[in-house]
């Protein structure tokens, strides 16, 4: 692997290494939010019951613990690059008594499997954080098996996803933050209609569909919100620790307005995008 996406892959183990403890506190609240996408994803790829599954950067175990109670008979092996996170899968595996799976920690780009294993393969949420996207595409189509079908979410495009731009576009108006690279991993990254479909075809999968899943982040308050946002969107977490208290604190007035403006005298249910795409081997 190339030693600037080697980097990458070690920042992203360390950051979400480090997030996971976020993860685990508000793992029903966000699992909550994001079945949707899981259940799109699911319903792409036809499980059977003896089927062998794969799920991609899996983080607290979700949709790949689902996906183990439907394939009854086979297993899911549920992957990610930060062991703690996978720590947290564990945990809510053995919580909901389900046993017919594993995990593995792992970096997408160099999946430890041997070709055509699985019979179906999952990824929610994680493309836009991979270095090299088409590397992982590659080697995600390498382990499925011919007739199977690999099916990802990643988030739409900035404007549909107020969730995330509400606090970001705050945040880059009140501190001169560095741009980041073009092309580099980020959340909207993969948002543009067509991009991770076009990814799929070349990577050889075939009969690709896309499709729109859109909805609502409910977090009640703004306080629920701002403290959500600040334990687990690692975006938001990396840019207000380079922030002083009182520049927080405007930060914090000024989403808060901006939240109540857009949905006055409501709960705070801001808007999100994403799209589920799916493709036969």
């Amino acid at each position: 692997m190339e030693a600037q996406l080697e980097q990458i892959r070690e920042q992203q183990k360390e950051t979400w290494n480090r997030f996971s403890a976020g993860w685990r506190k508000w793992d029903d609240f966000t699992m909550d939010w994001l079945r949707p996408m899981g259940e799109e994803i699911i319903s792409s790829l036809d499980l059977q019951p003896t089927d062998i599954v794969l799920d991609v950067a899996a983080g607290t175990g979700e949709p790949g613990l689902t996906i183990a109670t439907i394939v009854q008979d086979g297993k899911v092996v549920i992957t990610d690059l930060a062991e703690k996170m996978l720590a947290v899968a564990r945990d809510n595996a053995a919580k909901k008594g389900i046993t017919n799976y594993e995990t593995v920690a792992c970096d997408v780009s160099e999946l430890p499997f041997e070709d055509a294993t699985f019979d179906a393969v999952s990824c929610r949420f994680g493309f836009m954080f991979f270095p090299d996207m088409l590397m992982a595409a590659r080697e995600m189509v390498r382990v499925l098996k011919p007739g199977g079908k690999l099916a990802a979410a990643v988030w739409g495009m900035p404007e549909k996803n107020f969730w995330i731009t509400a606090i970001m576009s705050t945040i880059n108006r009140n501190m001169q933050l560095p741009a980041p690279p073009p092309g580099a991993p980020g959340m909207f990254r993969c948002g543009s209609p067509g991009f991770l479909a076009d990814l799929f075809r070349q990577a050889g999968l075939k009969d690709v569909t896309e499709k729109e899943v859109t909805g609502t982040l409910n977090c009640g308050t703004n306080d629920n919100y701002w403290n959500f946002m600040n334990e687990v969107a690692a975006p938001v977490v990396f840019a207000l620790s380079k922030a002083d208290e009182a520049t927080k604190d405007k930060i914090q007035q000024e989403v808060f307005a901006l939240v109540d403006q857009k949905l006055p005298g409501k709960n705070t249910a801001l808007d999100y995008g994403t799209v589920v795409v799916s493709g036969e081997k």
